[in-house]
């Protein structure tokens, strides 16, 4: 029997001659901005998605009776998994919620049964870190990602004020294109708009191996009363709340439960939907996304003093993962080399555990 989706091989893949070197470079590039940022805080952060917004627990069920096209890996049967959710903003840097910035969603589901990816075998974590954004721009691959983060390593230096500025701009500039029935992604990166935490959809942006396929992922808010958040973006006063989208996001969860519906993408056509350039938009015409599980966060404390000190040695990291999923393409093999060591970096300097959740009751209240 013929499937219209693309099945995976290693061939899927395509390495250049340098890409080790062009890794390399980019941890060197990472560990400088790590040094710099150390400097201002006195103590490491994350190289990406610094800054939290939250840190919430829930549960993962795989949806019944899903076709065998969808029916793959961590989703092959149906089930119900404990969950650990991160939200955050995505630069590597702590700043005020007044600078608009993309939005990072990590999570970590526990007790996952399979095969993992090498270096990870035992453990039971399957980690899937996603974006606000559809596709990962401005970096097409590592080479385009290291330019890029080359100047990324100076951003730390230049004051709030102008970071506001530069988002400000654009993120109005682009509310007009969009009015007009466009938009830029050059502009939406360097000024999203402030969609509530809680309302945003979140995009794996490049692909995963997905069992026998090949697939990106996405994870989109459903309630009514998230759906409702989306209609007005988060008002931030830099001066009297920097962190407002922090509050925003503890503040619903206080208050109400949120579900989220986890949907997968599969490549129908390589040429249309390429492993190696991560700004290709793949057509939701040609394959829309498909729900395989729900996510449900129920009422809690997202962000205690308990959790603040707990979040910051947690570690979310594409290399946590089943080979059945296992992240595809160039920025995604740039990525399995950097997160780990990077977060081993951080986490050792800050004197905090390395080892992995292996059961939801680690999460404090």
């Amino acid at each position: 029997m013929t499937t219209p989706y693309v099945l995976y091989s290693p061939q899927v893949e395509t390495i250049d001659e340098n890409e080790n070197q062009v890794i390399d470079d980019i941890l060197a590039s990472m560990h400088r901005l790590d040094g710099r940022t150390r400097e201002m805080y006195g103590h490491h952060v994350r190289v990406s998605h610094a800054k939290p917004h939250g840190l919430a627990v829930g549960e993962l069920t795989v949806l019944d009776s899903l076709p065998e096209h969808l029916a793959q890996g961590l989703f092959s049967q149906a089930g119900t998994y404990p969950a650990i959710v991160r939200l955050a903003n995505v630069p590597g840097e702590v700043i005020t919620d007044a600078v608009n910035t993309q939005r990072g969603f990590a999570v970590k589901i526990l007790d996952v049964e399979g095969p993992m990816l090498a270096g990870h075998e035992g453990q039971t974590t399957q980690d899937f870190v996603l974006d606000s954004g559809t596709s990962y721009f401005p970096n097409a691959d590592a080479t385009s990602f290291l330019r890029q983060h080359r100047l990324a390593e100076h951003f730390p230096q230049f004051p709030d004020a102008v970071k506001e500025a530069v988002s400000t701009v654009s993120r109005i500039t682009n509310e007009a294109l969009q009015a007009m029935g466009t938009d830029s992604a050059k502009l939406d990166f360097f000024g999203d708009s402030r969609i509530h935490p809680m309302a945003e959809a979140y995009y794996s942006q490049v692909p995963i191996r997905y069992g026998k396929y090949i697939a990106k992922l996405a994870v989109v808010p459903v309630s009514p009363a998230q759906k409702a958040l989306a209609e007005a973006a988060v008002a931030v006063d830099g001066d009297k709340d920097p962190n407002a989208l922090r509050t925003a996001t503890v503040s619903y969860l206080q208050a109400n439960e949120a579900d989220f519906e986890i949907r997968i993408q599969l490549c129908t056509d390589l040429a249309k939907m390429p492993v190696e350039e991560a700004t290709k938009e793949w057509s939701q015409e040609e394959s829309p996304y498909l729900p395989v599980a729900r996510l449900h966060l129920p009422r809690q404390e997202a962000y205690s003093e308990a959790r603040q000190q707990y979040v910051e040695a947690l570690s979310f990291s594409p290399a946590h993962s089943l080979a059945a999923h296992q992240p595809l393409g160039s920025i995604m093999r740039a990525r399995l080399r950097a997160y780990p060591e990077l977060s081993r970096l951080r986490r050792l300097g800050n004197q905090q555990s390395l080892e992995e959740p292996s059961s939801i009751d680690a999460v404090p209240a």
